[in-house]
């Protein structure tokens, strides 16, 4: 898989959220994929479990705007990125890695407590 269909997928996915199109999640996840979101909770296995995931999340209203450009290595990208919802903002990092055919096999979300922030500039940490 060439650098720029990766970025393409990374596109892909900023479109998903910026028009609410779960079809755009479907047709960029292999059926067998598995996210992390954030690492460390629990995963969510198959394509219907990453939609019913991703539903939740676009229902929210996030909106995803690229903080930096994405770094392809391998099978793998990584990019940097803002999440806007109402009232909150979050800088993540997600990294997806690509099965044979160019679906996203897996992807890890990075971002804790210290990555969230109020729309208002306060800080979200507990």
């Amino acid at each position: 898989m060439e650098a720029a269909d990766k970025i393409r997928a990374v596109e892909r996915y900023v479109e998903a959220f910026e028009q609410s199109d779960i079809d755009i999640i479907r047709e960029l996840y292999a059926a067998d994929a598995r996210v992390e979101d954030p690492v460390g909770s629990p995963a969510h296995d198959g394509l219907e479990a990453i939609c019913t995931f991703y539903e939740g999340a676009l229902a929210s209203g996030a909106k995803l705007a690229l903080s930096g450009p994405p770094r392809c290595a391998g099978n793998s990208v990584a990019f940097p990125f803002q999440v806007s919802m109402p009232g909150i903002r979050l800088d993540v990092i997600d990294v997806f890695e690509f099965d044979q055919q160019g679906r996203i096999a897996s992807m890890k979300a990075y971002w804790g407590p210290e990555n969230m922030a109020s729309e208002g500039g306060g800080d979200q940490r507990n």
